[in-house]
């Protein structure tokens, strides 16, 4: 929803006009193999106009607990994927972050899947969405990809930065 109107600010004494969308919240998922290499899909984006590389995510339905994100978690894991959680695997909430806050009130919670594994029922694709591959990298070809530009997206970046600034996969 685009909302347009106008309001005062701490540092502004005359109203000033401001347009924002309003999104639901988000959830990325970083999903990684017993092995250690990391789940990425290739999507066609429409508002881009490209096919790109990046982490499944998917939008919070419903008002969420804290205990719900993990939910729309394996949700999206499979959906977007077809992998799922391994039985002895866990999801971590790595925090959150703003997507772009200068227009969008838009809040990605970070969520780490490890270890996961094909689901034996394959990805459950929406008509919405046109994930075209799926496929598992190193943290050093994800790294290389980053570098090179061809990973871009502010969804994998976020991730990929709060992965490497927790060690995680060092």
């Amino acid at each position: 929803m685009v909302v347009s109107e106008k309001l005062r600010t701490p540092s502004r004494e005359m109203p000033r006009s401001w347009t924002t969308v309003r999104r639901k919240s988000a959830v990325v998922i970083a999903p990684i193999t017993g092995e250690g290499k990391i789940v990425l899909i290739r999507q066609e984006r429409i508002p881009i106009r490209e096919t790109i590389w990046e982490m499944p995510a998917g939008q919070v339905d419903e008002v969420c607990e804290s205990g719900s994100f993990k939910d729309v978690a394996i949700r999206e894991l499979r959906e977007e994927t077809g992998y799922e959680l391994a039985a002895e695997g866990e999801l971590t909430l790595l925090g959150d972050f703003f997507s772009s806050p200068g227009f969008t009130d838009e809040r990605a919670f970070l969520v780490l899947a490890r270890p996961v594994q094909r689901s034996a029922h394959g990805h459950a694709h929406h008509d919405s969405e046109a994930i075209l591959d799926c496929r598992e990298f190193s943290f050093a070809e994800l790294e290389r990809m980053i570098a090179s530009e061809e990973i871009r997206d502010a969804n994998t970046l976020a991730m990929f930065a709060r992965i490497r600034s927790r060690g995680i996969l060092d």
